[in-house]
């Protein structure tokens, strides 16, 4: 009896042995993606979307068979935590994710801002990071060396805006330097960002810039300027506020029916302007990275549109380009750990320095500073309740509509 039970006690320390063995092959076999992201507080809208797009690009990659590395497949596994829109509690978690919890590799945060306050942290813990949701041009200017990008900068918002207006002005035989534009920024470093891009694009056709008003970050009222508007009578209102800002502005010019040629804006589609404010959305120009109708395509998502129908049956909502960013930096992040052949941060952060694919979000070709040049923006406009592609030429699936009807 006792040399049975000492068998039986070898036997369940040998299976013992055996099933550690396993889970720690198992746990071998998973690459954790590491993520701070707002579920949370005034950039929760965005993201959520960061993270459904993080969260549906693992699963499709999963689903796939996972990533190859050397001789070896991967699966990948996501670990979030909240930074609950604040800079600060974002450069902890990322310090709690690579020095406490191991992680090696993280995805970015939602906004500019937030990922301002992260790279520093991530360059000195020496791990990489992709971001997609991180478009201030400021983030490729200090040097960083393990902070990627696959969006186009925030520079490129709007400026393309400038350009329409100039084109359709020539159009009408008037001079593109009579034109008068306004501006409604916040105070944040997109949208001085964005700011930069127009100032440059007013500048080299020779606009002049009637109203300069910065404003408070997501702003929630912008009365004043608006009120200066009407007075004024400006070729052109640009706007950035992220998601309030874009809904405030939208329902406050048709509310104080102010009456202009051309308004763009950034954040239309998170800020769902059309599903908000209706009729009041028409003819709102709005700057995107992305749209279903782009004929990009890859072969884990398809193309644009298959992503965007498979991302609505999924989550039960239309796809923000907030959304794909945030699915092709997976994608970037797979491409790397394969053309690496290994794990290690330091490798995979040199593949990622020269990244170089076509995805369904668009091409996407690393340079030295960590951003994405390749990408190009594009304009849509609210019409018949939809936004459509109208800019520029080689994408757009209509004519815009210019100048904006009086309502």
């Amino acid at each position: 009896m006792i040399a049975r039970s000492g068998l039986r006690g070898a036997a369940a320390l040998v299976l013992a042995a055996s099933l550690a063995f396993a889970s720690a092959a198992a746990a071998d076999e998973t690459i954790v993606l590491g993520a701070a992201v707002s579920q949370t507080g005034k950039f929760s809208v965005s993201g959520i979307f960061t993270k459904e797009g993080y969260d549906f690009a693992v699963e499709k990659i999963n689903a796939a068979g996972g990533v190859k590395v050397g001789n070896e497949t991967y699966k990948l596994e996501m670990k979030y935590y909240d930074d609950e829109s604040d800079p600060a509690r974002a450069t902890q978690l990322a310090e709690r994710l690579v020095s406490q919890d191991g992680v090696k590799f993280i995805l970015g945060p939602y906004g500019s801002p937030i990922t301002a306050a992260m790279a520093p942290v991530i360059e000195k813990l020496q791990v990489p990071m992709v971001e997609a949701n991180g478009a201030s041009r400021s983030l490729f200017t200090k040097g960083y060396k393990y902070t990627f990008a696959v969006l186009a900068t925030s520079d490129h918002y709007l400026s393309s805006a400038v350009d329409l207006l100039a084109e359709k002005a020539q159009a009408a035989g008037k001079d593109p330097s009579t034109l008068r534009i306004a501006l409604g920024m916040g105070d944040d470093n997109f949208s001085q960002d964005v700011r930069a891009g127009i100032l440059e694009a007013v500048k080299k056709h020779g606009m002049q810039i009637a109203i300069d008003d910065k404003l408070p970050d997501a702003f929630t009222d912008m009365t004043v300027t608006l009120t200066k508007v009407k007075a004024v009578k400006p070729d052109a209102l640009f706007i950035s506020g992220h998601e309030k800002g874009a809904l405030t502005a939208a329902r406050q010019i048709a509310d104080q029916k102010v009456e202009l040629p051309m308004v763009a804006m950034t954040h239309c589609d998170s800020a769902d302007i059309i599903g908000k404010i209706g009729d009041a959305a028409e003819y709102t120009l709005c700057a995107s990275q992305w749209g279903p109708t782009l004929t990009y395509k890859d072969s884990l998502f398809g193309s644009a549109a298959d992503y965007a129908k498979d991302y609505a049956a999924k989550f039960g909502h239309e796809a923000p380009y907030q959304a794909a960013e945030s699915s092709a930096a997976v994608q970037v992040f797979a491409d790397a750990f394969a053309r690496a052949g290994s794990l290690d941060p330091q490798k995979v952060r040199d593949a990622l320095s020269t990244t170089k694919i076509d995805s369904f979000y668009g091409p996407i070709a690393i340079d030295s500073t960590g951003k994405n040049p390749a990408k190009d923006m594009i304009m849509m406009q609210v019409i018949k309740g939809k936004y459509v592609v109208v800019a520029p030429a080689k994408w757009a699936k209509d004519q815009v509509v210019y100048p904006r009807p009086a309502s």
